[in-house]
């Protein structure tokens, strides 16, 4: 795993402000997964897929344009057995590498991700999993003991949903415990998904003291020494369910799909282009579309843009104490 360098940060720098350009490539690397967790909409219309020799090219093209950082996520990507081969081909050419997984099968492959930099593992509750993602949180404890065996840095992510408000400080301790890094994020209510699910799992106003209560508990321990990597701004917006920021998610990440869509964001998934055109083309066409999108967007709380987007804007706050692995 790379260590910090400071000529990433320089090159994200010049990529992001003076050429303008995003520096993260986020890929939705297939479109198959393994659970069928309610509050995800990538299972439920699963598509066509890249190639790899299609995924290696539009790593090329990547590099060309100035990306720096490859992270491929969902829906699984474990469950692509080329997955080792697409890191090595993007470490190959000087990117930082990252994954995202739901953890099931890290196990079995851990000894395969030899290319990774940075891992990041979905885990939203102890006692709570089974019931939010249908599936026994063994395996995942499992696999994230055998990548800090194999010398990995962890990120357990957390979704704050109504089912696990009594669990978020246990989650801490249980990364402190795994020797791993935790953020958490609010569940975000996405159209896709009808029928009860939120009145299930979504915070309601019934909720809200409770829900304050469990993120001031995170701010307090954001205080001491705990392996917490959102800043307190970001917890605070998140407490107060505040989404009044700059956002400039597209500015930094640019998103692709299973099928190589080049989307705007995971909340604005409005179509760009395709790879197949060429990342510099979509670019420069989509700038008004995008624009204008992001002019119109009510806002998130995903914690990749928000802190991004305000470390964008060199808030003191953030560039102290929101760490990214």
């Amino acid at each position: 795993m790379k260590t910090f360098d400071p000529r990433i940060a320089l090159s994200a720098l010049v990529q992001m402000r003076v050429r303008k350009r995003p520096f993260v490539l986020s890929h939705g690397i297939n479109a198959r997964c393994n659970l069928r967790c309610p509050f995800c909409e990538y299972w439920r219309s699963p598509g066509p897929e890249m190639t790899s020799e299609e995924i290696f090219a539009m790593l090329d093209d990547a590099r060309s344009f100035g990306i720096g950082v490859y992270n491929a996520w969902t829906a699984e990507p474990l469950l692509r057995r080329d997955l080792p081969a697409i890191l090595g081909h993007a470490r190959s050419l000087g990117m930082v590498t990252s994954l995202i997984t739901n953890g099931l099968l890290l196990s079995q492959r851990v000894g395969e991700l030899s290319d990774l930099d940075l891992l990041s593992v979905s885990l939203d509750g102890i006692e709570s999993y089974r019931e939010i993602r249908g599936a026994s949180v063994e395996p995942v404890l499992e696999g994230i003991r055998a990548a800090r065996e194999a010398g990995h840095q962890v990120l357990i992510n957390c979704v704050i949903s109504r089912k696990n408000l009594g669990e978020l400080a246990d989650l801490v301790g249980l990364a402190e415990r795994l020797g791993a890094l935790i953020s958490f994020e609010p569940l975000h209510r996405t159209a896709g998904i009808e029928g009860d699910f939120w009145e299930d799992m979504g915070i309601e106003d019934a909720d809200l003291p409770a829900y304050r209560r469990s993120i001031d508990r995170l701010i307090e321990m954001k205080r001491g020494k705990s392996p917490i990597i959102n800043s307190a701004t970001y917890l605070k917006m998140v407490r107060d369910r505040n989404m009044h920021f700059r956002c400039h998610a597209p500015q930094i990440i640019l998103p692709v799909a299973s099928d190589g869509t080049v989307e705007i964001c995971r909340v604005q998934k409005g179509n760009l282009g395709h790879i197949s055109e060429g990342i510099a083309r979509v670019w420069e066409s989509s700038k008004k579309l995008r624009n204008k999108v992001v002019g119109e967007c009510e806002g998130c709380l995903f914690f990749g843009y928000v802190e991004n987007s305000l470390l964008y804007d060199l808030r003191p706050e953030v560039i102290r104490r929101y760490r990214w692995m």
